[in-house]
């Protein structure tokens, strides 16, 4: 990078970056067409590794499976592609799965692993089968590669007639394929698996306890297993937790004989050697091991488990308490991200849009994974027909809507819009047919109403305002996203039917005595409940006009006679909307009173809920369960959007940064530096009292101080003192 240019704002100039980032973004779409890689129909790789994953939650040693609908992958696709050669090639070709070759609409003798091919234009169509796993194809030429480049469908519509012609008109809707990282031919999709490093217990009380210091995944190893007897392991969170055998959330039981190790849980038998790992991945910080019988075991130690992630971001200031904050909603980021983005370590296991909305947005801050972001997506989606909402939540369908655009802002990936949009469609098409005369939406049978855990019953019947905030916002993101793929008449559709339904919002719950929206309305008629949630939405969403904003932060946001909300799921909410309140200061002092509460009461990764005032195991307790309350759940790690989205102040304002903003704000810190990831590189931000500095690798930028803009040359750095 060139040196700092040390600006006023006297001499402020711009630069036009559109050349710059043109040749970035044909760079980078040049790398992306020409990688190879093994294809898939689009979702069906992630439903099915997703449905893996899913299913590997126990409760107590029993099988607890997803309770909605789990969707398989499609088990006969066909891959096409057309190519002109200027001289003769041979392909290689791999598959997940039996599969024919057609060349030109001529059906090629058995499963051949290489095909000549003449100069000339020439069509390939390969149709795999697979019901145990997703059909997969690999091809390797020489100009010929498996790629972004192909197309795939599920069914080919193709016929021969009574004179034996076959076909040569189709309804065939064919794809952009489905791809991540598999990039060779002996790399098959089905083989993959997270990898694992080991790691020790730091002590052991002598007594079966082991401490591993702090939270942590993976898979347990008992080392020097002697006897015969059954061996009793019990997991915890928390010391207590692990101690209490009849209460703990999840334990294992091995039955030893005769030189061999059974799995009680599963049944699965094999020789005993000198280490036994359990087949199956716990979440703890401590294990507590008890044996019975004559058998006995010397030591316990782990395999942990992670996704390989590069950590872009940064962020550091000179407050050590919010920068161990930062620290530990990474490393919450680090074991809630696996092969998807999941809620908490421990007891679910479970893909949640809700959560994983969140997660997208802190990823984009640390990480800047959108293989990982699109996964999860692909996952919660699923496949018609359509028979609930995501994970039976109405909200967390609205949650997906809206994660979408955000993904193509924060990546600029247009391809995959084209692969997800017909999925939105059946998704908005399910959502239509479930609303009232009104044009809201209201819980159903079968429909579960979820906001939040709150600590006072909520009336989660009739229209309740907050979940028509959210389906206007998904309305409006599906509208945007059509008209981005090109279907202009289903945009001005869902464009005309967000309209209709904002024109609603106020008239039907804004409460001028109270100064909020209310939070519900029911056979027509308001009710007096005002709570956090949609006030909060409308401020983020823009949806209230700048008095009624000012109204609602002093009625509501900042109004301790509201009900509080105690889970770091809305907390994440209620402060971005309080930062969009320019409240960054107070939004300073309420991530170091709940995150550090959390650090105070030794917390080494955040919490699924955090009340100040439950002491000793209440504090432990959740859903009826001593235990129940996950210790490690994404949407405690918050505070990584919160600092660099409103404090580093890092936006991007057109798709995949190609415009971005740059507004930081101290909040009451003395300094602060940081890096954002983006797709071009890093934004790096350093401030005091006294001095903003920007560096960058890509992108047009501007710097807002105050009410001035300064302009961010694209791959250089500015520094302005005021």
């Amino acid at each position: 990078m060139d040196a700092p240019t040390i600006l006023t704002t006297k001499n402020i100039h711009t630069m036009n970056n559109k050349r710059l980032f043109a040749a970035i973004a044909a760079c980078a779409s040049a790398i992306s067409l020409s990688a190879q890689t093994w294809m898939w129909y689009p979702g069906d790789y992630e439903i099915w590794q997703g449905n893996n994953m899913n299913n590997r939650r126990t409760d107590r040693g029993a099988y607890f499976p997803p309770f909605w609908k789990q969707d398989s992958h499609y088990v006969t696709v066909e891959f096409s592609t057309v190519v002109d050669l200027q001289q003769a090639e041979t392909i290689s070709i791999a598959t997940e799965g039996k599969y024919y070759v057609k060349i030109d609409g001529k059906m090629l003798f058995g499963m051949p692993d290489k095909v000549n091919l003449s100069a000339g234009h020439h069509r390939i169509n390969i149709k795999v089968h697979n019901q145990a796993t997703p059909p997969a194809l690999f091809v390797d030429g020489q100009t010929i590669k498996s790629g972004k480049d192909w197309r795939v469908t599920f069914e080919d519509k193709e016929w021969i007639d009574e004179s034996g012609k076959a076909s040569d008109t189709s309804a065939t809707t064919y794809m952009p394929v489905g791809y991540w990282n598999f990039n060779k031919a002996s790399e098959k999709p089905s083989l993959f698996k997270l990898p694992t490093r080991h790691d020790q217990a730091v002590k052991s009380d002598g007594n079966g306890l082991y401490d591993f210091g702090k939270e942590t995944f993976g898979y347990a190893i008992l080392h020097g297993i002697k006897g015969n007897g059954t061996v009793h392991i019990y997991y915890g969170e928390s010391a207590e937790e692990a101690n209490d055998k009849e209460n703990c959330e999840t334990l294992d039981q091995l039955k030893i004989e005769n030189g061999q190790i059974t799995d009680l849980a599963t049944n699965d038998t094999e020789q005993l050697g000198d280490t036994y790992t359990l087949k199956n991945s716990k979440a703890f910080r401590y294990i507590k091991v008890e044996t019975e019988g004559g058998c006995s075991v010397s030591d316990v130690s782990m395999n942990y488990e992670y996704m390989p992630e590069e950590q872009k971001g940064s962020f550091k200031c000179n407050d050590a308490e919010l920068n161990r904050i930062w620290d530990i909603g990474a490393y919450t980021m680090q074991l809630t991200t696996r092969e998807f983005f999941i809620d908490g370590i421990k007891r679910d296991r479970w893909v949640w849009s809700g959560d994983a909305a969140q997660s997208y947005l802190m990823n984009y801050y640390l990480s800047n994974d959108n293989d990982m972001v699109k996964r999860t997506i692909f996952l919660l989606g699923g496949k018609a027909p359509i028979t609930s909402h995501i994970n039976t939540i109405m909200d967390y369908t609205f949650y997906w809507f809206n994660s979408i655009y955000d993904y193509y802002m924060y990546s600029g990936d247009r391809h995959f819009l084209t692969q997800i949009y017909p999925q939105m469609q059946t998704y908005m098409d399910y959502v239509l047919s479930r609303t009232d005369k009104d044009g809201m939406v209201e819980g159903l049978t079968g429909d579960w109403v979820f906001v939040d855990w709150a600590d006072k019953p909520m009336d989660k019947h009739g229209q309740l305002s907050f979940e028509q905030i959210l389906f206007r916002k998904s309305l409006e993101s599906i509208a945007t996203v059509a008209a981005i793929v090109g279907d202009n008449g289903s945009q001005a559709k869902y464009r005309q039917l967000a309209d209709a339904l904002g024109e609603k919002l106020l008239p039907f719950f804004w409460n001028d005595q109270k100064k909020a929206l209310v939070h519900n309305r029911l056979n027509g008629k308001q009710s007096d409940e005002i709570f956090r949630y949609p006030n909060m939405f409308a401020v983020m969403y823009g949806y209230l006009d700048p008095q009624k904003q000012q109204e609602v932060k002093k009625s509501v946001m900042l109004n301790n006679q509201v009900l509080k909300i105690t889970t770091p799921y809305m907390r994440f909410y209620e402060l971005e909307a309080l930062c969009m309140l320019n409240e960054q200061s107070q939004v300073m002092k309420e991530m170091k009173a709940y995150w550090g509460g959390m650090l105070k009461e030794g917390a080494t990764s955040f919490w699924e809920k955090y009340n100040p005032d439950e002491h000793g195991r209440a504090k432990l307790a959740m859903y009826g369960r001593p235990y129940g309350k996950s210790l490690c759940h994404a949407w405690g790690a918050s505070p990584i959007y919160l600092l660099g989205r409103y404090y580093l102040g890092v936006q991007p304002t057109k798709p995949g940064y190609e415009e971005y903003t740059v507004q930081p704000a101290l909040g009451g810190l003395k300094w602060m530096e940081g890096n954002v990831p983006t797709p071009f590189g890093t934004v790096y931000v350093k401030m005091d009292k006294k001095t903003v500095t920007v560096k960058s690798d890509g992108g047009k930028g501007t710097l807002r101080i105050g009410n001035k803009n300064v302009a961010i040359p694209a791959g250089q750095s500015i520094t302005v003192k005021y």
